[in-house]
């Protein structure tokens, strides 16, 4: 089995007004990963990924893709605590 890991991500750029939650839980709802994302009011993407860690790489790497419209700037990376958090869902904006 592989080593579980999970990470708190800012995404930044044309993020907003792009569709990019709505791909983001579709990209992280196929690879099987756990958590969030959300739309915080500087106009980034903040999202939360937990799960294999070749999976979590793999939606680290789609981020700096994201959806046709986007433009993805930056992908900020930090290391987090696993919750345990089940599913992954869109939150409010923050």
């Amino acid at each position: 089995m592989d080593e579980r890991r999970a990470v708190t991500v800012r995404i930044t750029g044309k993020v907003q007004g792009v569709w990019y939650r709505g791909w983001t839980v579709e990209q992280a709802r196929r690879r099987g990963l756990d958590g969030w994302v959300r739309n915080l009011s500087d106009g980034s993407v903040e999202a939360v990924f937990a799960g294999p860690a070749p999976d979590v790489d793999a939606m680290l790497d789609a981020c700096w893709q994201g959806p046709p419209s986007a433009m993805v700037i930056n992908v900020k990376v930090l290391e987090t605590e696993d919750t345990g958090v089940t599913g992954f869902d869109q939150r409010p904006s923050a």
